[in-house]
């Protein structure tokens, strides 16, 4: 990833058009219209509002969201381009609306040399961290492979009437952590194998060092464990499996952790149960769910939350080899419980129900695990929002309230007992697939027989972890709104 831009806020309004400093710099008004009505920033100058309007009307701009044009200099400005941006109606604003015109701010200023100021006009308070969001991730590059690099043009991008108690700090916290998920989601699987994962985090202990406590524990440990479960996958290729717990007490005191687990496979190959070619390269993106634990462990300690957390990263590569597990293999999972293994490209729970057994340990408060499970989520759900299933109705309305807050939003699906029938094996006491039919929910039934007696959230992020095509890559989520959550839950 390379540097990102400064990100400032001015509560002041914008008063000295005429300044030389800003010869250099671009000014980007954001500009609505309902019904005929132009809605300007309240700082704006009579004067240059009669300007930007007679020369928007003669180019027939209708400040729709995200539109954009370019004016070059105004007079009675000294700024070298102003650039206008729609917003839309006022009364369509939402997240949505407003996290699309972030993005195209950000792809419009990032090609502007130096400092762009931005004027904001009357956006609700709410609204305002998601477009500070998704204007700093907009500006996000990964490069790292490429022989020529593009560094960006923009240093500095400063807004101009945002809401006065807006907390930047979590917003850059937040962005800081989903560029980390961003940017282990994208490194290709030949560099982020198990070992490069278990790495990353004991640098990340090392740079907040005091802050959080790390554990690593490799095949032989989990072999004593009897986390045999989690070995069916991992020794099926040459890199070693690795369990890592990183413990973050931002709370002071002994409080029950929230415990977060994240799927980390870094290749899925399906093992014997082997993938199509097709598409097969996005398999790198299936530990976007431990990514995004590290990446929210990163903005927990950049952000101070007065919250204790556990971060825990299940880390393996589903390879097919003469190791590899077989489709009718039944092992001992580290909680006693025999699994019955019909396809071993149902990896994620394998590894998870050892996780979600180990994490015990820590006594926790509540358990949230987020993970790139099932095609069948992707199906119901899309790249939309994300697939939330917990029995815990409480747990359940907090996680959707800061995915709203967040705009990083879940959808609720059902964990319920009518489905563990389809998960019956008669050989072993569970199966890890329940056939053709209802396959997300069937997985997250799967895990919730390993998670009796604890509060627990599964998080599906199949759909939601990375995009394909021309805009393939990591998204960082679910990492706002997991920071959200904790947010919250610190707060009361």
């Amino acid at each position: 990833m390379l540097t990102p831009v400064n990100l400032h806020l001015n509560p002041a309004a914008l008063t000295d058009w005429q300044n030389p400093q800003y010869q250099t710099d671009t000014l980007v008004i954001l500009a609505g219209r309902t019904d005929g009505q132009w809605q300007w920033p309240a700082q704006l100058p009579e004067a240059l509002v009669s300007q930007l309007q007679a020369r928007l009307e003669s180019r027939d701009f209708e400040a729709k969201n995200g539109e954009v044009l370019s004016l070059g200099q105004l007079a009675d400005s000294a700024f070298r381009d102003v650039l206008v941006v729609g917003t839309g109606s006022a009364e369509k604003y939402g997240p949505a609306q407003v996290q699309s015109l972030g993005s195209q701010l950000s792809r419009m200023v990032n090609g502007c040399q130096g400092h762009a100021r931005v004027l904001v006009n009357d956006l609700p308070p709410a609204l305002q961290p998601g477009l500070l969001l998704a204007a700093l991730n907009g500006g996000y590059q990964f490069q790292d492979y490429k022989s020529k690099k593009s560094p960006p043009k923009l240093s500095d991008l400063t807004f101009y009437g945002m809401d006065a108690g807006l907390s930047l700090d979590f917003i850059k916290a937040v962005h800081a952590g989903q560029s980390l998920a961003r940017d282990l989601g994208n490194t290709p699987p030949n560099i982020c194998h198990p070992e490069y994962m278990a790495e990353q985090a004991q640098q990340l202990a090392a740079d907040f060092d005091g802050l959080l406590e790390i554990s690593v524990l490799g095949m032989d440990e989990m072999a004593e464990l009897g986390m045999n479960a989690f070995l069916a996958v991992a020794k099926g290729s040459e890199r070693p499996g690795r369990l890592v717990t990183l413990q973050y007490r931002g709370a002071g005191d002994d409080s029950a952790p929230v415990v977060l687990v994240g799927k980390g496979i870094t290749f899925d190959t399906g093992g014997i149960s082997i993938k199509p070619a097709a598409g097969m390269d996005e398999m790198k993106f299936d530990m976007c769910g431990a990514a995004a634990v590290l990446g929210i462990m990163r903005a927990l300690c950049l952000a101070g939350l007065k919250i204790n957390v556990v971060g825990a990263i299940a880390c393996a590569e589903n390879m097919p080899s003469g190791r590899a597990s077989r489709p009718g293999d039944i092992v001992t999972s580290m909680a006693g419980k025999t699994v019955e293994i019909l396809n071993t490209d149902a990896e994620g729970r394998l590894v998870l129900c050892d996780t979600l057994t180990y994490v015990r340990r820590f006594e926790p408060a509540l358990v949230v695990d987020m993970a790139t499970l099932t095609g069948a989520c992707v199906v119901a759900l899309g790249k939309v929002v994300s697939g939330l299933f917990s029995p815990d109705n409480e747990l359940a309305a907090e996680l959707i309230e800061a995915g709203l807050q967040s705009h990083d939003r879940v959808w609720r699906m059902p964990v319920l007992e009518d489905y563990q029938e389809l998960l019956d094996s008669p050989f072993a006491d569970v199966g890890n697939i329940g056939g053709p039919t209802a396959g997300a929910v069937t997985a997250a039934c799967f895990l919730a027989r390993f998670t009796e007696g604890l509060r627990w959230a599964h998080l599906d992020i199949a759909g939601t972890a990375n995009l394909s095509g021309a805009n393939k890559g990591a998204t960082g989520r679910p990492v706002p709104l997991i920071m959200q959550f904790l947010k919250n839950r610190a707060a009361t």
